[in-house]
């Protein structure tokens, strides 16, 4: 009955919010109740809650009810996920046309990163990956960039999750995986030498907002007979280049 009762609280509160939404000057709780079909002294209630979560305001002239700033906290990580996508696409293709390989833009989600983009090569030999793929932050290039640039505290959460292990090159052990971040750090890009998948080898760079949080990566991925160790230096110059031009259009200023 609890669960019950809290899917229904979820889902008045929702159909309140969608009232406000729809009324630029506010409602007041009677009318609202009337809207949601729900009596006054519940619509109270949970306006109350609302209203103390930051989710609405009241006017205090008017005492009616309409949105709070703290919806735009809700919409604001989807917006910036599609205005990276859309920021990105053109350097995407840009940095495609310098190296022929496959080029990744990918953002980060929960404990696992997850690619919005993808450019193949024109080479017979290509990458299977796919829009809408996750990717472990531990043991893939554009994950361990982000992690690089990622606060301690949530490092420690990622590898509270286990680190699991893909491939015989997988980074599994905690102190390995922080040394490697570290370095990442230093040199601004990211290395994932067969750790995600056997056969492919990947460069990553990070790429930052205006506040200088990072909010995705991206990576130049390919076979290890094509993308050779001895390519990756320049490579990455070529991915760090293109990830600090996206980064400026994020707004994101070099100290």
């Amino acid at each position: 009955m609890a669960q019950d009762n809290t899917v229904q609280s979820v889902e008045r509160a929702i159909k309140i919010l969608e009232e406000l939404a729809a009324e630029k000057e506010g409602l007041g709780v009677t009318e609202l109740s009337q809207r949601v079909n729900l009596h006054k002294s519940t619509v109270h209630r949970m306006l109350t809650t609302l209203l103390n979560l930051g989710y609405v305001e009241q006017n205090a002239l008017s005492e009616k009810y309409r949105l709070g700033m703290k919806i735009l906290f809700l919409g604001g990580s989807i917006l910036e996920r599609m205005d990276i996508r859309h920021e990105a696409h053109d350097l995407l293709e840009e940095l495609s046309g310098k190296v022929n390989e496959a080029v990744h833009l990918v953002i980060p989600d929960g404990f696992k990163a997850i690619y919005i983009d993808k450019l193949d090569s024109n080479k017979t030999i290509r990458m299977c990956s796919q829009i809408g793929r996750i990717a472990p932050l531990h043991a893939s290039a554009v994950g361990k960039a982000i992690l690089a640039f990622s606060s301690p505290r949530f490092v420690n959460e990622v590898i509270e999750q286990g680190l699991e292990r893909y491939t015989a090159n997988t980074i599994t052990e905690p102190r390995e995986l922080m040394r490697h971040l570290e370095i990442i750090k230093e040199r601004g890009f990211a290395i994932d030498d067969e750790e995600n998948e056997k056969g492919i080898r990947c460069v990553a760079a990070p790429i930052f907002d205006y506040t200088g949080k990072v909010i995705g990566a991206i990576s130049v991925s390919g076979p290890t007979v094509t993308v050779t160790k001895k390519q990756v230096e320049k490579i990455s110059e070529d991915v760090m280049e293109c990830a600090r031009k996206i980064s400026q259009r994020m707004g994101w200023k070099a100290d």
